[in-house]
């Protein structure tokens, strides 16, 4: 079972009509592409025990968008609205047996990237057995369930422990903090940006119960407003072929990403020099594209995205300690550092700010107070908002080609 919005679901009541539907589902590599998010999940939750293969797609997506997708993901057959069925011609048969989704594409083009079933339960199992501080607590999963994180850690994760999951499909931040407060004991499962938006709505003197953080680095002042309203603050880290990596149980530094899980070998660099974090399970080695350190307590602390990492005539900079340094500043909201060309060096720090009433001047002025000469922004420039994406995301890639200087830079 579990709760769509306030009208509880029974999977099994579609089976009958899915029996009726299709045929040898474990032959088959399926994209769910429709409308109902109950439906989505009854179907994806059938089919997963059929030993399909299944890769649903977010219903906004378009139809022939959609289509062309699921051709993409090795799909043979699309289910649409109404159960309809659409072959897809492939060329070869895809392995079923398998999540198909696609990475996000914030770090470069989206790839297929496919799981098996069994692997998804182990962790699972795994998930549920080490996350100890939320193993009585109800799910409230605000965001898409056609997303690897609503529907892993929050819907297989709360039906394995027993729980019903509630899932809400809309984004109205009132109705989520309703739902909350009806709901004993929840742990809300939701965007950095939506949990942002939550704790600035709160009324005075009320806290969210429990949440979870997933997918950036909360920005400093998101993280200190989201901590200071939340009894029970975690965060999980991971990749999309890898599954949940680590979690953080007792969130105070919005880097310290987590204990790795049981099952996975995680390696990284010592704290004076972080270095890639790597992946190993099942005689797979899996490059997070990640860069981070172990602390004393075994702790996996994010440094940076490996490929955002500036390298200034062999120092290494890594964006977050300038847009700390900058964050700061008194008056500035947000704040993204950035790597940009220069003919001397090989590369420099560009930085984009959002704030009110604090000049590039003054920003410059607090970056040489607090920065090494090699961390200096060789460009800042002030923004009336930084570009993120509606989870929170913000591609320092994109930043570059749109804000950085053509020119080639002069030392500063």
């Amino acid at each position: 079972m579990f709760v769509l919005n306030d009208t509880p679901v029974d999977p099994k009541a579609l089976h009958s009509r899915l029996d009726r539907t299709l045929n040898n589902c474990a032959a088959h590599r399926y994209a769910i592409h429709m409308n109902n998010t109950g439906t989505i999940l009854s179907t994806l939750l059938y089919l997963r025990d059929k030993g399909a293969g299944v890769f649903p797609i977010h219903p906004d997506i378009p139809a022939e968008t959609a289509r062309m997708m699921a051709q993409t993901a090795g799909c043979d057959m699309l289910l649409a609205e109404g159960l309809k069925q659409v072959d897809i011609a492939q060329p070869t048969a895809a392995q079923p047996g398998v999540l198909v989704q696609m990475s996000s594409g914030t770090t470069g083009a989206a790839k297929v990237i496919t799981r098996r079933w069994d692997d998804i339960a182990t962790e699972v199992a795994h998930y549920a057995d080490f996350f100890t501080k939320s193993a009585q607590m109800t799910p409230v999963i605000a965001c898409p369930i056609t997303h690897s994180y609503g529907l892993i850690p929050g819907v297989f994760v709360a039906q394995h422990r027993g729980h019903t999951p509630i899932v809400i499909d809309g984004v109205n931040p009132k109705y989520i903090l309703r739902r909350l407060r009806e709901t004993q004991n929840p742990v809300l499962y939701t965007s950095p940006a939506m949990l942002h938006t939550l704790a600035r709505l709160l009324p005075r003197g009320q806290v969210l119960n429990a949440a979870v953080t997933s997918g950036t680095v909360l920005p400093d002042a998101w993280f200190d407003l989201i901590r200071g309203r939340t009894t029970h603050f975690f965060q999980q880290y991971g990749c999309s072929e890898a599954g949940c990596i680590a979690i953080n149980q007792d969130l105070r530094n919005p880097y310290a990403v987590g204990h790795p899980l049981p099952h996975l070998n995680v390696t990284a660099g010592p704290p004076e020099a972080p270095a890639a974090v790597m992946v190993s399970k099942d005689d797979r080695t899996i490059d997070t594209g990640d860069l981070g350190s172990f602390d004393e307590t075994g702790m996996l602390v994010f440094a940076a995205r490996a490929d955002d990492m500036i390298n200034v005539a062999g120092m290494s900079v890594y964006p977050q300690d300038i847009e700390k340094a900058v964050m700061a500043v008194p008056g500035v909201l947000d704040a993204v550092a950035f790597r940009i060309d220069d003919v001397l060096s090989g590369s420099r720090a560009g930085l984009v700010y959002a704030g009110h009433s604090v000049t590039e001047d003054e920003v410059r002025k607090t970056c040489q107070a607090n920065l090494a000469s090699f961390q200096q922004p060789a460009f800042i420039k002030h923004l009336s908002a930084l570009p993120r994406e509606a989870n929170g995301k913000i591609s320092r890639r994109a930043v570059a080609a749109q804000y950085a200087p053509s020119d080639d830079l002069v030392p500063a």
